[in-house]
């Protein structure tokens, strides 16, 4: 059995469609899996979510920025440590609610209830292998960031209570493979956006036999600045934080 994990699209559609071509020359998998945070930063929300769903044997899981698109939530303000950044409050609020309902602009209500409905966990049980379970950021919620060097105990105390053999999670857009507590401990990357400093699209395929399950991180590649140009052509409110990420990713 061949499981396709892909996460974090950020409305990214270049870098999806970059992603999905590499995945057919892999051969087609039984089972995709998009663990969340599908429209939102990127200038292709709604194209996003039509090729996503055109993608065969495929299922989803709501991430938080989906969350905040169907709920008018929005991520917390960092505590403020200074004067001088209290005083750009205002505008990194007016940056943040802007991109949002940039994005909610566009969506039709379909795609409202779509990701209004998503599950925010998968499973399946691989035979000969055992249980795999997915979530967005971990087992406790949608937003906690556990970067690639957390504390064993810290990472085996937000998945506990899932009981797998295997878990896959995405949000922090950086890949990892380890085993915490012995279990394996996936995430695949960021379709949309990587942060660990290649701005390649990253996805996972995870080859199941027997009792055995190879991971394979892969990256892609695609034209960055046809993202660059569009997100300047639409006047995207995440304009000039998207272009920095690709910037600071590609030095």
């Amino acid at each position: 059995m061949r499981l396709a994990v892909l996460s974090d699209i950020h409305g990214n559609l270049v870098a999806l469609e970059a992603v999905l071509a590499d995945v057919e020359t892999r051969g087609a998998p039984d089972v995709t899996w998009v663990l969340g945070d599908l429209a939102a930063f990127c200038p292709w929300p709604v194209e996003t979510l039509d090729r996503l769903r055109m993608i065969p044997d495929v299922a989803f899981l709501q991430g938080n920025t989906d969350r905040y698109l169907v709920t008018g939530r929005r991520p917390a303000m960092p505590p403020v440590e200074s004067p001088e950044a209290w005083r750009e409050v205002p505008d990194r609020l007016a940056e943040r609610d802007a991109n949002f309902r940039w994005t909610v602009e566009r969506l039709s209500y379909a795609d409202y209830v779509f990701l209004r409905d998503l599950p925010t966990e998968l499973a399946i049980d691989v035979p000969g292998y055992g249980r795999v379970v997915a979530f967005h950021a971990n087992a406790r919620d949608d937003e906690t960031f556990l970067p690639p060097d957390a504390e064993g105990e810290q990472v085996a105390d937000y998945f506990s209570g899932a009981e797998a053999r295997l878990m896959l999670y995405g949000h922090t857009h950086r890949p990892v493979d380890r085993t915490v507590a012995g279990v394996r401990i996936v995430n695949d990357g960021s379709v949309g956006l990587p942060l660990d400093g290649d701005p390649r699209p990253a996805y996972a395929l995870l080859d199941f036999e027997g009792d055995t399950c190879q991971v394979s991180i892969r990256r892609v590649d695609y034209d960055r600045q046809v993202l660059v140009d569009e997100l300047a052509r639409v006047s995207h409110p995440a304009q000039a934080w998207v272009s920095g990420i690709l910037r600071n990713a590609s030095t």
